[in-house]
C-alpha cells in the first residue's frame, strides 16, 4: 500500500486526529473518577505550563488534527498588527469545570 506522508490513503478521518487528553482538576477527579479527559468546546480550563501560565478561561475551540485548543482570553500579537487566539498545546492544560451539554459525554464521563 503506497504511503503519503503520516498516513495511508485508505485510513478513515477519525484515524487522523491525534488522541489527545488534559489532566483534570481535583474536585473533578474525586468527581468522576477519571485523571483525563479530552478537552471539548466550552470547557473551562487553566493553564498550568508556558507564557500564558495561570490564565484561566472557556475552550473556544479544539483542533483535533494539532492537539492544540483556542483558549478565551488568550491572544497572541500578529506581525501586521492586531491579535489572533493562540494555540495552547492540550497537554499543557487542567480542566477545571466540564461542558456536559452533550448527553453522550455526559454519560461517558460519569460511567453509566
Amino acid at each position: 500500500m503506497a504511503e503519503t506522508g503520516e498516513h495511508s490513503l485508505n485510513s478513515s478521518i477519525g484515524e487522523f486526529e491525534m488522541k489527545f487528553g488534559s489532566r483534570v482538576s481535583d474536585d473533578l477527579r474525586e468527581k468522576f473518577k477519571k485523571k483525563t479527559l479530552r478537552p471539548r468546546k466550552g470547557d473551562s480550563v487553566k493553564i498550568v505550563r508556558g507564557g500564558f501560565k495561570g490564565i484561566e478561561g472557556k475552550v473556544m475551540r479544539v483542533d483535533g488534527a494539532g492537539g492544540k485548543l483556542y483558549i478565551e482570553g488568550v491572544n497572541r500579537e500578529k506581525i501586521a498588527g492586531g491579535t489572533a487566539l493562540a494555540s495552547i498545546d492540550a497537554s499543557k492544560v487542567v480542566i477545571t469545570n466540564l461542558n456536559l451539554d452533550d448527553k453522550l459525554r455526559k454519560r461517558k464521563v460519569q460511567g453509566e
